[in-house]
């Protein structure tokens, strides 16, 4: 965190964006101080970098997971606008949960806190023994078969119900496919994949791209992806 004084709120911020190299409405800030007197001008605000924001969420993980009795490291990466936090416990499957519920959970709350304390969506990925690795490993695998069979039968086939992340990941392993179109239906947890046949006279190019466009910004928002979809 660094703090920025000058006469004006304005000038604050443009003393903030230049030394960040960082457009002011992308500046994560905090009033501190603002004074407008006739004798006394002054403003001080408080700008948090990426760095304060991954520590604040690594310790928010950190406060939970030991609320349950557990020890607890983390180790983060953050790439191309995406924290990806690795969690190691005393007890890895309690974290991870039936079907990587409690771990998904986990990520939410991280994201919400997050999003809540610094006005600023940030795309966090929580992972724990390499369980979301694994599991994209495992639905991508399943989407490309599924794909072969659709192009064998063209008979529409629906997915089951994945995260923002996971129907991303499959979205981008499909666009290659020719003939193959892919689609998310439905709400909330119960939002999956259908993968569809097109034709070969079909251009599935376009809808393919809209398809991801449309998981990205879902992870953006979610995740914020963290995802964080």
């Amino acid at each position: 965190m660094k703090r920025f004084t000058e006469k004006t709120l304005d000038e604050a911020l443009k003393s903030a964006s230049t030394e960040l190299s960082t457009p002011i409405e992308e500046l994560c800030y905090e009033i501190e101080e603002e004074k407008k007197g006739l004798l006394i001008k002054k403003a001080t605000i408080r700008v948090y970098e990426i760095a304060d924001i991954i520590e604040y969420a690594e310790n928010y993980i950190r406060d939970v997971i030991k609320g349950l009795g557990l020890e607890v490291s983390l180790q983060t990466f953050y790439r191309d606008g995406v924290a990806k936090i690795l969690i190691e416990t005393n007890k890895n499957s309690l974290i991870i949960g039936k079907n990587g519920e409690t771990l998904q959970a986990l990520n939410e709350l991280t994201k919400f806190a997050v999003n809540s304390k610094f006005k600023k969506k940030l795309r966090i990925l929580l992972d724990i023994s390499d369980y979301k690795d694994k599991k994209y490993h495992r639905v991508i695998a399943l989407a490309k078969r599924t794909a072969k069979e659709v192009l064998k039968t063209h008979i529409d086939t629906k997915l089951d119900p994945m995260t923002p992340d996971e129907r991303k990941k499959v979205h981008n392993a499909l666009a290659s496919f020719r003939n193959i179109k892919t689609e998310s239906i439905g709400d909330g947890k119960d939002r999956a994949i259908v993968i569809k046949y097109v034709g070969k006279n079909y251009d599935n190019s376009n809808t393919n791209i809209t398809n991801k466009e449309t998981e990205t910004l879902e992870v953006s928002e979610e995740t914020s992806t963290t995802e964080i979809e």
